[in-house]
């Protein structure tokens, strides 16, 4: 039955109907009567789910459709409560399946290689998984979004955690982010942490203002020690229970450090250059400014600004052999970007964009315009971007130089093979694994995968 009459016919009736009538009525004709599917509309007994399978993001899914699909808003027919009703009914039917397989298998056969999958960490986190980054060739530090830092130890979680690290925030998407090692870490001990920093000291994080900060320090026998504030904005820039906050973090060769901030849920103020929303910045090791920087020595604006326009940079690596600054655009339903990020330019969020917002309604009529940088390429719907990273290792050396992007709600990973500044190829595999928080080169070539939902820490090295 096609959306339009669907609405016809269902708008009356909705009010009084219970969950198990409303998916009869609205449900059942594309999903089928027992869930199982119809036609070319997928079933709802399944555990993969392709726009996200948590009761919140199923409840958006039915509330706002599916830009470009025939999946309506049926939040313009059903109240909240009905629609809650009607979920909390559809997740009963598939937890009353039987028990999954445990695991997804160990091996994936893909173009270039098939691809042994090394479960390095199953349990044991005392929080989400968030960034990764090695230290030397046995080491690793990994950031855990509640406020941790533990140490990867030969592909083992070290059980002891690092103790002093800052107070962060404990809701939403905010906590302890992505980190970054000083490019002379065995000279100095630099570490870079980027994490959103409550003001005050008593009372809770989610009631107090936040905004996101750059740090460094050093690591001494489990404790976070010699801290040094690099990068934050006045008291009087910071929001109270926002999101989107960023935040990704890049050291390039040049030894300069890059980090984002999301767009924070405050549109109008991604184009302002005295405002921190919905930007990608550059700094000094030390904090400095960069001379070249777009707006230093200026008053009016933010000097450690690199780029304006971006809605939220969840993914961001240097080109190994050009040297372009990539960046991953986690955009609204229908709009995740892939984009190189220049000096200085524009990236449009949020007067152009390929998608709307997730109430359904438009965010702008414009795609494009003068002055306004166009995306490499974007993806609808949305797979909900993350992590970014070129390859360099050996272990694949077909592989060496492409891009591998993860995705959150999609729960996969894109090889992109680049021609130039365009997309030449793109393969998806780890489908279903998790959400993909984060990707890295390990020291000895193979590829490093940070999961959340299940929090795991994963190794993939080219099967035997």
């Amino acid at each position: 039955m096609k959306a339009a009459l669907l609405f016809l016919l269902l708008t009356a009736s909705a009010a009084a109907q219970t969950a198990a009538e409303l998916y009869q009525t609205s449900c059942a004709a594309c999903h089928g009567a027992q869930m199982q599917g119809a036609a070319q509309y997928s079933p709802l007994r399944k555990r993969d789910w392709l726009y996200g399978g948590s009761k919140a993001e199923m409840v958006r899914t039915v509330t706002y459709g599916i830009a470009g699909k025939e999946m309506i808003p049926w939040g313009k027919v059903l109240s909240a409560q009905q629609i809650e009703g009607l979920v909390d009914y559809i997740i009963a039917s598939r937890d009353a399946m039987p028990a999954a397989p445990a695991a997804k298998p160990d091996t994936l056969k893909l173009a270039d290689y098939t691809v042994h999958i090394e479960r390095l960490v199953e349990t044991g986190f005392r929080s989400s998984p968030w960034g990764i980054e090695f230290v030397d060739a046995h080491r690793a530090l990994i950031t855990e979004q509640r406020g941790g830092l533990r140490w990867l130890v030969d592909g083992k979680l070290d059980p002891e955690p690092i103790l002093g690290l800052p107070e962060t925030v404990q809701y939403g998407t905010g906590g302890m982010l992505d980190l970054a090692i000083d490019p002379d870490y065995a000279l100095n001990g630099w570490i870079y942490i980027g994490y959103v920093h409550p003001l005050g000291n008593s009372g809770r994080t989610d009631e107090r203002p936040a905004m996101t900060r750059i740090i460094r320090g050093r690591v001494i026998d489990y404790r976070w020690v010699q801290q040094e504030l690099l990068f934050n904005v006045p008291d009087d820039l910071y929001f109270i229970n926002r999101g989107r906050w960023g935040c990704r973090m890049l050291f390039d060769k040049a030894g300069q450090l890059y980090f984002t901030i999301g767009d924070i849920r405050e549109n109008d103020d991604v184009q302002k250059l005295n405002k921190p929303a919905g930007k990608t910045y550059r700094i000094n090791r030390d904090g400095s400014i960069p001379k070249d920087n777009p707006y230093a020595g200026r008053a009016d604006a933010l000097q450690a600004i690199f780029t304006i326009g971006n809605r939220n940079v969840q993914g961001i690596a240097q080109h190994p052999v050009t040297g372009q600054i990539w960046g991953t655009e986690h955009g609204p339903m229908g709009g995740d970007e892939l984009n190189i990020l220049r000096l200085g330019r524009n990236y449009g969020w949020p007067v152009i964009s390929y998608g709307i917002d997730y109430d359904g309604k438009p965010i702008t009529n414009l795609t494009e315009k003068e002055g306004m940088e166009q995306p490499v390429k974007y993806w609808k719907p949305s797979p909900a971007l993350s992590a970014m990273e070129f390859y360099t290792g050996d272990l694949f050396p077909k592989w060496k130089n492409q891009a591998f992007v993860g995705a959150l709600v999609f729960q996969e990973i894109k090889r992109l093979k680049l021609d130039g500044e365009k997309v030449a190829e793109e393969e998806i595999f780890m489908k279903g694994y998790g959400r993909v928080r984060d990707i890295k080169t390990g020291p000895e070539g193979a590829i490093y995968i940070l999961l959340n939902e299940p929090d795991q820490v994963l190794r993939l090295t080219p099967a035997k």
